[in-house]
């Protein structure tokens, strides 16, 4: 996917404002929609990535089919329903078949996945299935625990709401013991 027009992108912000009754030409205003544009281009920067390129090859030949847990990945993401900011933190762990992949990339999984307009739900779905497509482990497990903004400032306004959700693949799935030691160590 190519790049978004920066330019684009701040001229329809620069129209928002004016819709909501602002004045861009105010001082506070006048760089507010190329600001704007760029974050915007940040934080969808997902979009241009691949789970391929992400992971560059860091996977390591290992002799061991152990759980590796990884855990407290602080995420930031937009819900694509209010385009509105959620946070949170990723666990994620997995029994490798003899290949374990590099524990920064696990965080760069949740980085590309999170930077894209989402549901809770899909993202921990996304990360699950990248991690095993990646890694042919025997299982996978993903727990994320977010908080919506979109709760908290409109709507419902839920201050301490906190949403979880969790994919297991594979043995994670399957087997109910793995299942419980995932969850016990996170």
């Amino acid at each position: 996917m190519k790049k978004p027009n920066e330019k684009k992108i701040a001229s329809l912000v620069k129209e928002l404002l004016i819709e909501l009754g602002e004045d861009p030409a105010r001082e506070g205003l006048v760089k507010t929609p190329t600001r704007v544009a760029k974050s915007l281009i940040s934080l969808t920067c997902g979009y241009r990535q691949s789970v391929k390129a992400t992971v560059n090859g860091a996977l390591f030949t290992s002799g061991t089919n152990h759980m590796v847990i990884l855990k407290d990945i602080e995420l930031y993401s937009m819900c694509e329903h209010h385009m509105l900011p959620f946070y949170g933190r990723c666990a994620i762990g997995y029994i490798s078949r003899g290949k374990v992949i590099g524990v920064s990339k696990l965080a760069r999984i949740v980085d590309m996945f999170a930077r894209r307009l989402q549901i809770q739900e899909r993202l921990t779905e996304e990360i699950a299935e990248a991690v095993m497509s990646q890694t042919d482990a025997e299982g996978v497990g993903v727990v994320i625990r977010a908080k919506h903004l979109c709760m908290m400032m409109r709507g419902v306004s839920k201050q301490n709401s906190e949403m979880t959700t969790s994919a297991v693949l594979g043995t994670f799935r399957s087997d109910e013991k793995v299942r419980q030691e995932f969850m016990s160590l996170i």
